[in-house]
């Protein structure tokens, strides 16, 4: 077979972002702006109902799906600014799985909370194989300091929220709701808390934007499941707006009956991302209107009109998007089936996946032979990848991971397969006929 070269995650961008991008850029208007509003009203139209095709720019949709998302310039930021909307300082904790990405824990400590590590489950979720939390660890990590869960919808597979939610229901003897500093922040976080009673559950959906799961016999998408969610729309994922990520939050009513608004939490994240100034620059060019104030003492973490035209495209083309994900993924599990290779389950009776990351763990191999594996498949033109070193393993977060046997057994012998929109029928073979013979050769 000719000798490919197979990229592991380019961005599928097409002349209709270009031209989208041009015209912001033509617009006069490039940084946070229309777009971004659209894009957030969008956003929210295609979490709650999976439609992308819904008018968001009449005024009964407007108001319809305003002040339920905010766009900013990465999921860490949209993490981080869900975090201190609920309230976490220093002091408090916040449990996290041994086994994602440095920023659903990084987030937490911004803010000044303690990580509780917890372990996976054996070889992951015994439907999906994904490295969910185990859950009872999870229940046994709550203690009075509790403040917040982080689960991780990695791959795009979507956590068992329905166990999680049990669990901090179950717990929420424990919990001890802040008391507010007199601040406008702390008198709504402490409003959130109390109203809600429990740990909150605090979701990472960077790989889960358009993946859903059955709760109580409805299908929930991401982002109307979790209190609060964070989107990622890097380079890498499915959905981009080359940097960018999204806030969301699905409180309970008894937050509102608070007397809690979505417009006040909307808000509060716009003074948090924008400096604390209570007015952005599309609000300043009113007449008159130069005038305003510091709030607090915040963050620059916007998203620009011309990141936010990326995005409008990328949404048009999402759907479509996702089912060439899903044919390229039954490539893959036809091969790994037959080499008895375990794999993610993207789809379950319960659950569609966002299809984000293709990932494999090698029988019986050590971490040293998987690594060779990684390089025989880049010498025949095929980049794979790790997702990924557990945190406890990472200089940040001690460089041990010997109180999370099962994370690291978990990634000792796993690879990341290239997953993307840009592969050809073609290349997806060619990526096959690869994993197969590197397979035999080296197993």
């Amino acid at each position: 077979m000719e000798k490919r070269t197979i990229n592991f995650s380019p961005p599928d961008i097409t002349e209709l972002e270009i031209a989208e991008v041009a015209e912001a850029m033509r617009s006069g208007w490039i940084t946070t702006g229309p777009r971004v509003k659209l894009l957030e009203r969008r956003l929210a139209a295609y979490i709650s109902t999976g439609r992308n095709d819904i008018d968001c720019s009449t005024p009964e949709n407007t108001k319809k799906f305003s002040n339920k998302v905010v766009c900013l310039n990465s999921a860490t930021a949209a993490e981080e600014l869900n975090l201190r909307i609920l309230g976490i300082k220093q002091g408090d904790e916040v449990i996290v799985p041994a086994y994602t990405y440095t920023a659903t824990a990084s987030a937490a400590i911004h803010c000044g909370a303690k990580i509780v590590f917890v372990d996976i489950q054996k070889d992951g979720d015994r439907n999906t194989h994904a490295p969910e939390m185990d859950y009872d660890k999870l229940e046994a990590a709550i203690t009075e300091k509790t403040k917040a869960v982080i689960p991780v919808d990695l791959s795009g597979i979507v956590c068992d929220y329905e166990r999680i939610y049990e669990i901090v229901e179950r717990k929420k003897n424990l919990f001890k709701p802040m008391e507010s500093d007199g601040s406008p922040l702390s008198e709504l976080s402490c409003r959130i808390q109390k109203a809600m009673g429990r740990v909150a559950v605090v979701a990472d959906c960077a790989h889960s934007l358009g993946a859903g799961r059955i709760i109580n016999g409805e299908r929930k998408y991401c982002g109307r499941i979790a209190d609060f969610s964070s989107f990622s729309f890097h380079a890498v994922k499915n959905f981009t707006t080359a940097e960018g990520g999204a806030a969301v939050w699905n409180l309970p009513q008894s937050v509102y009956d608070s007397g809690v608004t979505d417009a006040e939490i909307y808000k509060f994240y716009q003074l948090l991302s924008l400096h604390g100034q209570n007015k952005d620059a599309l609000s300043k060019t009113k007449a008159g209107a130069w005038e305003y104030d510091i709030i607090g003492a915040w963050y620059k973490c916007n998203m620009t009109d011309i990141m936010a035209a990326i995005g409008l495209k990328q949404l048009d083309r999402y759907p479509e998007l996702l089912k060439r994900r899903i044919q390229i993924i039954a490539k893959y599990d036809s091969i790994c089936d037959s080499l008895g290779i375990s794999h993610l389950v993207h789809h379950t009776d319960f659950m569609d996946s966002s299809n984000h990351l293709y990932l494999i763990r090698i029988p019986d191999i050590s971490e040293e032979k998987r690594n060779e594996f990684i390089t025989k498949m880049a010498e025949y033109g095929v980049a794979t990848n790790v997702h990924y070193k557990p945190l406890p393993m990472m200089t940040a977060y001690g460089k041990d991971c010997s109180d999370y046997p099962v994370s690291y057994d978990y990634y000792k012998n796993l690879v990341s397969l290239p997953l993307h929109t840009r592969l050809t029928d073609e290349d997806a073979d060619y990526v096959c006929e690869i994993l197969k013979t590197v397979y035999s050769e080296l197993i």
